[in-house]
C-alpha cells in the first residue's frame, strides 16, 4: 500500500532536533514523483506548486517535525514504526507524517483541468513547515517570504470529534497565549514586616484578579468556543525570614477569535508587570463557501464509505492554520487522521483506514476547489 508505506518511511527519519532528514525525503519524493516546482527556503520548509502561478491557490498544509520521542520509540539512530492491528504506531504518524503523506499523494495526483464555461489558472500547493511543534517557526517564516495561498487544508488531527467514525472539517480553534506577571517589593526583615512592600502579597492580588476574570467565547460552527486563562506556576522569595522583594507566576490562556482576557488588567496594581512569553493565534474560516466545499467533499467521501456524516467543528489546539489566517489572510479548514488523544504520547499511532479515508478527502477537496475555480465560483471572489 502505497500510502502507509510512504507513512512508514517518513515516521521513520527522526525529526524532533534537526528536521534536516526529514525535509530531504519530501523534497526528494516531491522532485521523483511530481512535475511540481520545487523549493527549500532557509528556514528548511518544503514548498512545492503545480499549476498556474497567479491564479487561485489551494494549500496542503502541514509540518515534518515532532515533539521529543519516548525511549521506546527510538530503535538505533531511527524512530521505530510497526503496524498492529491496523495502526500504524511510533513518534509522528498521528501529527503528523500520516497526514503528510496522504497529503503528498493527492497533490501529485491531483487534476488541475477544471471544467466549465470560464475557465481560470489554478494553482494548487503543498508545504510542509519545520518548527510547527515549538511555536509555528517555520509557518511564520514562509509567510514573511511572501507565503500566502488563498484557501489551505491543514492536516492536523479533525477525526472522531463530533462522533466516532468520522473525519470532521475544523473550521476554527483556540490559540495560546502565555505570559508572566512579575511582582516586585522592597525586602526586609521578617520581624519588621512594615518596612519593606511584600512581593508575595502583590502578586497574591494579582492572581485573585486572573481568578475573577471572565471567560471568552465566541460562537463557531454552530458550538461555544471557550477561552480559559489560569495560573499554572508561581516563584518567590529567598529566605523564611525576609519579606520577599519579588514574586513571579505564569499565566496560561486559551484565547478564542475575535476575544482576549483582559490581562493588561494587572499593570494597575502597583509593582506589577505582564510580560508575553507566547502569543499563537486562534484561527476561525474566514470563507464560508470554501468551508462548504470542504464539508461537501469530506461528506461524499464518508457517504462512499458507508461512514456517518462529518461535520463542521472545533477545535482546542492551536496549530499552523493560525499563522496562516492571522499572518497571510488565508481561509483555513483542518482535515486529518489523528484523533484526540493519539498525539504526543509514547502510544502514538494512526489508522491505516483512516489515513487512506482522508487522502480521499484531500483528493476531493482538491478537485471539488478546481471545478470551482474552472466555474467562476472561485472563493477568493
Amino acid at each position: 500500500m502505497e500510502l502507509a508505506s510512504l507513512t512508514r518511511e517518513l515516521v521513520s527519519i527522526p525529526s524532533h532536533v534537526d528536521e534536516t532528514a526529514a525535509g530531504d525525503a519530501i523534497e526528494d519524493w516531491l522532485d521523483a514523483e511530481t512535475d511540481a516546482s520545487v523549493e527549500r527556503d532557509p528556514a528548511g520548509n518544503v514548498l512545492a506548486r503545480r499549476g498556474s502561478p497567479g491564479g487561485p491557490s489551494l494549500a496542503m498544509v502541514g509540518h515534518h517535525d515532532v515533539v521529543p520521542p519516548d525511549d521506546s520509540q527510538v530503535v538505533g539512530d531511527t524512530y521505530d514504526v510497526f503496524e498492529r492491528d491496523g495502526r500504524l504506531h511510533g513518534r509522528g504518524t498521528a501529527d503528523m507524517k500520516g497526514a503528510l503523506a496522504a497529503m503528498l499523494l493527492a497533490f501529485r495526483d491531483a487534476d488541475l483541468s477544471p471544467g466549465g464555461s470560464r475557465e481560470r489558472p489554478a494553482e494548487l500547493v503543498f508545504a510542509s513547515f519545520v518548527g510547527e511543534e515549538v511555536g509555528g517557526e517555520g509557518a511564520r517564516h514562509a509567510i514573511d517570504r511572501g507565503f500566502a495561498p488563498d484557501v489551505a487544508v491543514v492536516g492536523e488531527g479533525s477525526t472522531n470529534y463530533s462522533q466516532p467514525g468520522v473525519t470532521d472539517v475544523v473550521v476554527a480553534h483556540k490559540g495560546r497565549r502565555a505570559s508572566t506577571i512579575t511582582a516586585t517589593g522592597v525586602a526586609s526583615h521578617a520581624s519588621e514586616p512594615e518596612s519593606g512592600e511584600n512581593a508575595i502579597y502583590r502578586a497574591s492580588e494579582a492572581v485573585d484578579v486572573v481568578q475573577k476574570m471572565p471567560v471568552s467565547r465566541v460562537a463557531v460552527a454552530e458550538e461555544e468556543l471557550c477561552g480559559s486563562v489560569v495560573v499554572t506556576e508561581i516563584e518567590g522569595g529567598s529566605a523564611w525570614n525576609v519579606v520577599p522583594e519579588r514574586c513571579s507566576f505564569t499565566v496560561d490562556e486559551r484565547t478564542v477569535p475575535g476575544e482576549r482576557a483582559p490581562l493588561e488588567r494587572l499593570e494597575s496594581i502597583d509593582g506589577v508587570e505582564w510580560t508575553v512569553e507566547q502569543d499563537l493565534p486562534p484561527m476561525a474560516c474566514s470563507d464560508d463557501g470554501f468551508a462548504e466545499t470542504a464539508l461537501e467533499a469530506v461528506r461524499a467521501v464518508h457517504e462512499r464509505r458507508g461512514a456517518p456524516h462529518p461535520a463542521h467543528t472545533t477545535k482546542p489546539h492551536a496549530t499552523d492554520a493560525g499563522w496562516l489566517a492571522d499572518r497571510a489572510g488565508t481561509a483555513c479548514v483542518i482535515v486529518g487522521p489523528a484523533e484526540p488523544g493519539e498525539a504526543h504520547t509514547a502510544e502514538e499511532s494512526v489508522s491505516v483506514a483512516v489515513l487512506e479515508r482522508c487522502r480521499e478527502c484531500y483528493d476531493e477537496i482538491a478537485a471539488r476547489w478546481v471545478q470551482s475555480v474552472g466555474e467562476g465560483s472561485s472563493t477568493d471572489e
